[in-house]
């Protein structure tokens, strides 16, 4: 692969972490609906109503107040995310140039994601913020970043020498490790579009109970608005409890799974700079979460929970890769002999 995607490639997951954590700073802010239309805010394209004309059109037009902090935050996201979008396009026109050398069907899939992504944008937007969209809006860029990241450790590994074969109870293992953190991120994210997040203001215990009240059925019901039932009625404290409580509970089975993961590459030489790299990144996202708990969800932590998920998500991934990778291929034994009798023989 040409160094110029190489390069493109490393800038876009960085710009893709940074899209994420610009994300959850918006949302955590309580931005998402700074700007009431899309793809533009209040009409504009380039920036947001300033001049006192503006926004009195702005006004009139949309029936709201301008809050041109919040605009500005939508907007910068927008932007971010706009960028990205152009990066992986132009990753997706240099991998089919060379569709005779490999496959360029993942960047076209990672194309395919991101459309996806500006529709759940936008739906986030005229859906006033439906839980169920904001989540899935939150893990298409998580599924953006991680198919970045597939991306350049494929990269990587064309360029150095075939891995050692790993044991097959410690793939099994990976993909283990990697599914509970997907589906913990989906509980997180559920936490946050549903804002459950402060409702435990206690650790370990949540409201004084190792067993709070809880409504699992309204807590768990996809297709409702933002703080209420699908009947429309308010959501319940005890519902928000069972959404928080389950993220929290879940984090202990990921902690087991990733964690055992981590120590099992931590004793292998070959692997043991991944371990180091996922347990690091596991503790650290542990921490953040006790702290939010704790200090009732600042600002400044909040942010650095959802990157910190990001980068445990890349850690894992780039272990479960490296676990995944197999040696050169060889022939059997018998195979090979008779092959080397043949050109003798010749």
């Amino acid at each position: 692969m040409t160094r110029t995607y190489r390069r493109l490639a490393l800038a876009a997951l960085l710009l893709a972490l940074v899209v994420v954590s610009l994300g959850a700073y918006v949302r955590l802010s309580d931005a998402g609906l700074g700007c009431p239309d899309w793809p533009g805010c209040y009409g504009q394209l380039v920036g947001v109503p300033d001049e006192a004309h503006e926004i009195h059109a702005a006004e009139h037009r949309f029936g709201q107040p301008v809050e041109a902090p919040k605009a500005w935050k939508e907007m910068i996201h927008r932007y971010a995310a706009g960028l990205l979008g152009l990066a992986i396009l132009a990753l997706a026109v240099l991998a089919w140039r060379e569709r005779g050398r490999r496959s360029p069907w993942l960047e076209v899939l990672l194309l395919a994601v991101v459309a996806g992504q500006a529709l759940l944008g936008m739906l986030t937007v005229t859906r006033l913020l439906k839980p169920v969209i904001v989540t899935s809006h939150l893990l298409g860029g998580m599924s953006t970043l991680a198919l970045l990241a597939v991306l350049v450790l494929r990269d990587m590994a064309t360029r150095r020498a075939q891995a050692k074969v790993l044991p097959g109870g410690l793939r099994l293992l990976a993909a283990l490790a990697l599914l509970a953190l997907f589906i913990q991120i989906a509980l997180g994210g559920w936490v946050s579009s549903n804002y459950a997040a402060a409702i435990c203001a206690d650790f370990p215990t949540c409201q004084g109970s190792w067993w709070p009240e809880m409504d699992a059925h309204h807590a768990f019901t996809l297709d409702r608005e933002l703080g209420a039932t699908a009947n429309g009625a308010l959501l319940s404290g005890a519902a928000l409890t069972a959404i928080h409580w389950t993220h929290r509970l879940f984090a202990g089975l990921v902690l087991v799974l990733a964690g055992g993961f981590g120590l099992r590459l931590l004793v292998r030489a070959e692997t043991r700079v991944y371990g180091q790299c996922l347990l690091t990144a596991l503790l650290l996202q542990i921490g953040l979460g006790i702290a939010n708990v704790l200090l009732q969800l600042p600002l400044a932590l909040a942010v650095a929970h959802n990157t910190g998920a990001a980068l445990l998500l890349c850690a894992t991934l780039a272990a479960t890769f490296r676990v995944f990778q197999r040696s050169e291929a060889r022939q059997p034994y018998p195979a090979a002999g008779f092959t080397r009798h043949f050109q003798a023989v010749r």
